[in-house]
């Protein structure tokens, strides 16, 4: 297909440009280890006139405490504690047919909707953002019919994840809906098992009508052609959208920008502490003496003083150790306050004792930040499935819940007020079905969707027979 040198598609909005590396330093921090330890060069600072060696040295010693990692795991770990709840209405069995397939395989790899949705927001709360690329199988030629496309597979929708690096540009209308992205990713490939390794970079266009793939191979010389691999149109061309939703994370509750220099921060500080500290363990000697000092002193060697001559060692007295140590735990207990979990950050700012209304009020401040996440989730994935529904054109509705409760025993609190609400004899049929549907699929979150289908059916179905 068409080759060229240098083309549109390598182009880089300006956001992007700015916040390119800064997203590539939040990586590194959230994944920290042999990663960060790679990129030492980046983070730990070197001192003003400090001698090459020692610089060296103290990167060979570098370590991190990642503090802001394991708090953006605890938050998605506990989001998704609980499954969320998809609902579906409607009698169009062909459709929650699709639903119940696509719940438990949404990538066409075996990834349940839960597993990638929560790869979506921690990458997203990393980044600041995530994107879901909407996509269908491509025909050789166009189904007639419905039941033709469920026969070929070309109805069955899948989703591919897009990292917020990963979007190098795009253009927008004046309502702030896409017109085009262009999405660019980089890999190793092998050809042969005798061949070597090179870089391959993909770049995906994406309309509102049509898509185009371009490639490049040993990209690692500028003069290396880029070719159109592929063209078509995309899945979304009836909807004449852009098959890209966003996941977007409010500044507000972007965890690793609120915490990231202070990551950083602290990070310098306790490799200064560290190096400082491994080098008071060597005392060095000191011989006070008036005459010229020319002899030389090691383990293998003695020394002779006059009658009036000393000999001592310098060792640090420890003052600014303990500063350092003191301001250490400062940064970590800030980096968990401004991430809103000050209750884990293994004692109160100040040094003195929080009492149990105190540590209750800011867990319940947490809960709000995760309230916050799961609402995203949810907006995002009914998005999703909304329109993966309006493309196949499917006769159902789907809504997304849960995502609201981070405790195991909130059930038990659950159950209960939904008995004092239905002992109220409140006289509507609608209501009592959907609590005992919330109950029921609440507590079998856990199961496949098309039990839980067959569940919500058999509810509704009684309950129509009681009436």
């Amino acid at each position: 297909m068409q080759t060229e040198n240098k083309s549109w598609i390598e182009a880089e909005h300006p956001d992007y440009r700015a916040r390119r590396h800064v997203m590539a330093r939040h990586r590194d921090l959230y994944i920290g280890g042999e990663k960060l330890r790679t990129n030492a060069t980046d983070y730990l600072l070197r001192r003003r006139k400090e001698p090459l060696d020692i610089y060296q040295e103290r990167l060979n010693r570098v370590f991190y405490e990642n503090y802001v990692g394991s708090i953006i795991d605890w938050y998605v770990a506990t989001l998704f504690r609980r499954e969320p709840l998809i609902t579906i209405e409607g009698d169009d069995a062909r459709g929650r047919r699709f639903l119940s397939a696509f719940t438990e395989d949404c990538d066409l790899q075996g990834t349940s909707i839960t597993e990638f949705f929560r790869r979506r927001i921690l990458d997203a709360l990393v980044c600041g953002a995530s994107y879901i690329l909407i996509d269908f199988p491509r025909a050789d030629k166009q189904p007639e019919t419905l039941a033709e496309e469920d026969m070929k597979g070309t109805s069955r929708a899948y989703l591919s994840e897009c990292n917020a690096d990963q979007l190098i540009n795009w253009g927008q209308n004046e309502q702030g809906e896409l017109d085009w992205v262009v999405i660019r990713t980089e890999a190793q490939r092998q050809e042969k098992l005798e061949s070597d390794h090179s870089k391959e970079t993909r770049w995906l266009y994406y309309d509102r009508q049509k898509f185009r793939m371009f490639l490049r191979r040993d990209s690692s010389t500028p003069e290396s052609p880029i070719r159109m691999i592929d063209e078509g149109c995309h899945g979304l061309a009836a909807l004449n959208r852009v098959p890209i939703i966003s996941m977007q994370i409010p500044d507000g509750l972007w965890l690793m920008n609120k915490a990231g220099l202070l990551q950083l921060e602290h990070f310098n500080k306790s490799n200064a502490l560290s190096w400082a500290l491994t080098l008071g363990l060597f005392a060095t000697p000191v011989v006070y003496s008036e005459r010229e000092w020319s002899q030389i002193i090691g383990d293998s060697y003695f020394i002779q003083l006059g009658p009036q001559d000393r000999f001592g060692w310098t060792e640090p007295q420890g003052h600014v150790y303990q500063i350092a140590a003191d301001n250490l735990s400062r940064l970590q207990q800030e980096i968990y306050r401004v991430c809103y979990l000050l209750s884990q950050a293994g004692g109160p700012l100040g040094g003195q004792s929080e009492s149990g209304l105190s540590k209750q009020r800011d867990f319940q401040i947490t809960q709000e930040v995760l309230r916050a996440y799961g609402d995203i989730v949810k907006e995002t994935m009914k998005r999703v499935l909304r329109t993966v529904i309006a493309v196949r054109q499917d006769k159902v509705a789907v809504d997304v819940n849960g995502l609201d409760e981070f405790d195991i025993g909130d059930f038990s609190g659950e159950l209960a007020d939904a008995e004092r609400l239905l002992s109220l004899g409140v006289p509507s049929a609608t209501l009592k079905k959907q609590i005992f549907k919330k109950l029921a699929l609440k507590f079998l979150c856990d199961t496949r969707q098309e039990v839980k289908d067959r569940i919500a059916s058999e509810i509704d179905k009684g309950m129509e027979v009681a009436d």
